[in-house]
């Protein structure tokens, strides 16, 4: 049993016992999460949504909040002397899939 789930602009395909990172939630570690965007559910037979599944939740636990790898971002204008170097890192929230209601 899967389902596909939106959060943070994003979607995820997830199954019970999944650990995902979404964006930054902003939950302390243990607290109890539930998504309610379900876009589709396949137990079986695929159920999609329009545009989500009604009475479908997903619910998770937040393992630990963090941040990614840093990218560097480098701007470069030729024969101009030009050149800016700048890193990121992108904030996270790393969450385990308990259970799928649907």
């Amino acid at each position: 049993m899967y389902a596909i789930i939106a959060t943070g602009g994003k979607q995820y395909k997830v199954a019970e016992g999944d650990i995902i990172r979404v964006e930054k939630l902003g939950k302390e570690a243990g607290s109890a999460i539930t998504f309610d965007r379900v876009l589709a559910v396949n137990n079986g037979s695929l159920v999609v949504g329009n545009p989500t599944v009604a009475n479908a939740t997903v619910s998770a636990s937040v393992v630990k909040e963090g941040k990614g790898k840093k990218v560097i971002v480098y701007k470069y204008k030729r024969k101009t002397g030009y050149h800016k170097k700048n890193g990121h890192r992108q904030m996270y929230t790393e969450v385990k899939i308990d259970k799928i209601n649907a």
